[in-house]
């Protein structure tokens, strides 16, 4: 149960802490020009695959979605989702924050810190449920 917890933990730091770096990596896309929506889409696979500032926060949010997928195999479903998913959403706003400079608006502070509470409660439940 520890081992599964600690792996969503992970995932959710994985997932949230590239979101902002995919984000802010990839924005340059919209230069790309081309005149017909095939070779569009040709030019925009080439910048991205070939973007390594993109290519890396990638690669680690897609290592977040394997852990994720093999600790499926193992932990309890109504566990899994809301730990990975809620704590993507705060990983995400913190990394946000380093990568921007700035501090968080108080409410979006007090919203991350109830979203790791509602997180812990739920893991405490189903760590109690199976003892």
């Amino acid at each position: 149960m520890f081992l599964q917890i600690i792996s969503l933990v992970g995932v959710g730091i994985l997932w949230g802490g590239t979101n902002p770096l995919i984000k802010k990596n990839s924005q340059d896309i919209v230069k790309v020009k081309a005149d017909s929506k095939i070779l569009q889409f040709i030019l925009e696979i080439k910048f991205l695959a070939t973007n390594t500032r993109y290519l890396f926060p990638m690669l680690l949010n897609q290592l977040g979605s394997v852990i994720y997928y093999l600790t499926l195999t193992n932990a309890d479903i109504t566990l899994a989702v809301p730990v990975a998913n809620s704590l993507s959403f705060v990983f995400t706003a913190i990394s946000g924050w380093f990568i921007e400079k700035e501090l968080p608006k108080p409410g979006t502070f007090i919203g991350a810190i109830l979203i790791v509470i509602g997180t812990m409660l739920c893991c405490l439940g189903k760590y109690e449920e199976t003892k």
